[in-house]
């Protein structure tokens, strides 16, 4: 656990907004340690660095009381939801409160005539998903993880449907923000469009809570298709499959769902998730439309595959059989873990354009067996983002040396290729090392709004900005 360096004088300010906190809030303010440790954990390498208290917030009201009285005392705050980013986002380098939103969890409005809803920050996309079913609508953004949805606006998240019905930023019309000082701010309507003013909502999605506190989402919604066909596709090897979602993007055929696992990881899914896929390079897809358009598309893109070398399609058209392929997908993380059980895992992401898709994951491929790196590759390929999860020894130095290098290498020829050096796990503190590189003059505007939106550095300090 790291220790926290400050002066005596911020001791004591945190002391005594602690002791405020447990008055006001009883119980739901929480200091042991075990707590503590959970809300600065992080599901990957970077070490946890926990704050000084947890409170359990359940109201937008009460969150902007408790970001005043740290505002007064300049201490640090930091938003948890479900705890699920990759890159240190919820660590506390400098100490301070969290205040966990996952009481927050209320959907407040559905409307199906305008296709959209009003939720609190910690409601989870599946608890959202299984509340709206009978509405005919579903709401698609969907990482790996069970994430809040506040988490996932501050991250700027995406998931295996991002190539049809976009990411988060896409998603998002409107949100309820508490501001550094404690002020309650609401970015927009329920308009779909709108020319009024600057754009807040797209300023405060992907922040990082490094501006504000997300606390109410307002979410656009999509119908249901009427018919949905899937399956997997084997390649001989990962250029194959890479040119075969690049010709599928570029020829404009509208696939839902368009993801790549390379050998290794079809090894972890089979032995993890009970499959029996040929161990190679292989394209999870999905079509959404009609039964008409689905068959079409279908057709299409299998006969994409066989140009570009694939094997027989072997379509999904039970929807057990597509929920047992996707669920795979989803468990790809916990599936690379069982193929050394005692490792550690270093999980990363970038994201290039799609004509380059096939030189970088190829690049990598190379990187990963020069190093001698066990690493499954999966990923998004369908806009171009995909992650490597890198099975180390975090107690060898030596490994954990090399397995750095090779993220730096990504990173840096993700963005030399145009693209940047994450896609959607965000910057936390994993990425910030590569913001200069990938944005350059452009960081110095970025400064500018932190220090007008929050000039004592209070909202998440030690993320995004390097």
């Amino acid at each position: 656990m790291a220790e926290v360096a400050r002066t005596t004088e911020s001791n004591n300010n945190v002391d005594a907004v602690v002791e405020t906190l447990k008055t006001r809030f009883g119980d739901r303010c929480a200091t042991s340690a075990a707590l503590r440790e959970q809300h600065g954990h992080t599901t990957t390498w970077i070490k946890t660095q926990p704050p000084d208290a947890v409170v359990f917030a359940q109201t937008t009201e009460e969150v902007s009381e408790i970001v005043k009285l740290c505002a007064e005392a300049k201490v640090p705050v930091i938003a948890y939801g479900t705890g699920t980013s990759l890159e240190g986002h919820v660590n506390a380098p400098e100490g301070g409160i969290s205040i966990d939103v996952s009481d927050m969890n209320r959907i407040l409005e559905v409307h199906p005539e305008d296709l959209d809803c009003v939720v609190e920050a910690g409601v989870t996309r599946k608890q959202l998903n299984s509340y709206i079913r009978d509405t005919g609508l579903f709401f698609p953004i969907d990482p790996g993880a069970d994430a809040s949805i506040g988490g996932m606006v501050a991250t700027r998240a995406s998931g295996t449907n991002a190539v049809r019905y976009g990411t988060m930023k896409d998603a998002v019309v409107a949100l309820t923000v508490v501001m550094a000082d404690g002020s309650i701010v609401r970015t927009g309507g329920r308009a779909k469009k709108s020319s009024a003013g600057y754009d807040l909502t797209r300023l405060m999605v992907g922040s990082e809570g490094t501006l504000g506190i997300i606390t109410e989402i307002t979410l656009r919604l999509h119908g249901q298709p009427e018919a949905i066909s899937g399956g997997v596709c084997p390649f001989p090897d990962v250029q194959s499959a890479c040119n075969a979602v690049i010709t599928t993007i570029q020829m404009g055929l509208p696939v839902a769902r368009i993801e790549l696992l390379d050998s290794l990881q079809v090894r972890a899914c089979n032995q993890y998730s009970k499959l029996d896929l040929p161990e190679t390079p292989t394209l999870f897809l999905e079509f959404h439309g009609s039964e008409a358009g689905v068959k079409e598309q279908s057709e299409m893109f299998s006969a994409i595959a066989e140009e570009l070398g694939g094997g027989q399609f072997q379509w999904a058209t039970v929807a057990e059989d597509r929920t047992k392929l996707w669920a795979a997908r989803h468990d790809a993380y916990w599936a690379g873990k069982s193929l050394k059980p005692d490792a550690d895992i270093m999980v990363t992401d970038v994201c290039v354009p799609i004509s380059r898709l096939a030189d970088c994951v190829l690049a990598t491929a190379e990187d990963i067996a020069a190093e001698g790196l066990l690493a499954p590759i999966v990923g998004h390929v369908g806009d171009g983002n995909f992650h490597v999860q890198i099975l180390v020894d975090l107690e060898d130095p030596g490994q954990v040396k090399k397995a750095k290098g090779f993220i730096e290498r990504l990173s840096l020829r993700a963005i030399d290729m145009g693209g940047t050096c994450t896609g959607e796990h965000g910057v936390g503190q994993g990425k910030r090392k590569y913001m200069q590189r990938e944005h350059g003059n452009a960081l110095e505007p970025m400064r500018a709004i932190k220090r007008a939106l929050d000039p004592d550095n209070i909202m998440n300090p030690g993320k995004i900005l390097p």
